[in-house]
């Protein structure tokens, strides 16, 4: 739809306006497409080259600027390093094979031995579960704990003392391999 104007010198101020408007962003916005080569030449006519295009000017130094977009940025620039290398084919199936041995699961009650710092070992419970069983290593699944305490705990009257009980901790099930 257009709108016009019923004065001619509106419409001439209008239509000077839209000429000027594309003339300029003709020049400052689009490029001009070189004519279509054809093929076919004038004799003692060629070609002119196409006009050299400027080299690109190296980038403006970035400044510092605190905000949450050159923080992020920072975040990236830094995110190779903070992530895990990436495995090959080969040692994710070597991964996959160590977890897909086969394994059995078997129940019992062993106690775990005390190890030099004092907690108990429940490793070496485990294997010892295990090697009752007919493999050779396991993994603790499952443990229990019970306190036990001497005799002198049932004298009437008498003062519990820190070492009349102890805990004991026992693997009740593991994971074996042979």
């Amino acid at each position: 739809m257009m709108v016009r104007s019923g004065k001619p010198a509106m419409r001439f101020g209008t239509l000077m306006s839209a000429v000027l408007l594309l003339v300029f962003a003709g020049r400052t916005a689009w490029p001009q497409a070189a004519p279509p080569v054809l093929g076919l030449q004038e004799q003692g006519t060629q070609a002119a080259p196409p006009p050299p295009t400027p080299a690109p000017s190296a980038p403006p130094a970035r400044e510092e600027n605190p905000g949450l977009i050159n923080e992020m940025g920072k975040l990236f620039d830094k995110l190779p390093s903070i992530l895990p290398a990436i495995k090959s084919p080969s040692e994710t199936m070597n991964d996959l094979s160590r977890l897909a041995k086969p394994s059995t699961m078997v129940s019992g009650r062993v106690a775990c031995p005390a190890s030099a710092n004092g907690a108990p070992d429940c490793k070496q419970a485990a294997d010892q579960l295990c090697q009752t069983k007919g493999y050779r290593e396991g993994k603790s699944l499952n443990a229990d704990s019970a306190e036990k305490c001497s005799a002198k705990v049932l004298i009437p009257g008498r003062q519990r003392k820190p070492d009349d009980c102890r805990t004991d901790t026992f693997v009740t099930s593991a994971l074996c391999q042979n």
